[in-house]
């Protein structure tokens, strides 16, 4: 059971899944839902944190590399074309509602980046994301929890 729950948290933290993967995963491994819920949605608020800290310091040495540089550019210009304008128009409730949408590329690594691109205050774009990775969560283990009920 313990390694099915750190799998779990694992896929939390990863960019190609997050909480999203995770849930569903540890329910289907047969760990307790209550405590797939909170491990995976507290792994998957540890990213902010780690994303902020790559984006303010490592970054900054990286981009001296054009491969690096154009990458990140395009990443950046993505993240704003997806979420420029609900961010702009919303804020706050628009991280919010980016990264609570339970689809591939709107959850916190896009949040993050999105906020960092706007310059939001730091405490806003954590609440933010913290916010919209709980109402994401939420939505997957009431889906996931459904679908094993067989309802």
């Amino acid at each position: 059971m313990l390694k099915e729950l750190l799998i779990a948290a694992l896929w939390s933290i990863s960019p190609f899944g997050e909480a999203k993967v995770g849930i569903p995963y540890g329910m289907y491994q047969g760990i307790n839902p209550y405590l797939v819920f909170v491990v995976c949605f507290a792994a998957n608020v540890l990213v902010f944190p780690l994303m902020m800290f790559f984006l303010e310091y490592v970054n900054r040495h990286l981009v001296k590399w054009r491969f690096y540089k154009k990458s990140a550019v395009f990443v950046g210009q993505r993240a704003k074309k997806g979420s420029g304008n609900k961010i702009k128009q919303y804020g706050f409730l628009g991280v919010i509602l980016f990264v609570m949408i339970p689809l591939p590329g709107t959850g916190v690594y896009a949040g993050s980046i999105a906020a960092y691109l706007f310059n939001m205050e730091k405490t806003k774009a954590f609440m933010a994301n913290t916010i919209g990775i709980f109402l994401s969560s939420l939505i997957i283990w009431v889906a996931t929890l459904m679908s094993l009920k067989g309802l």
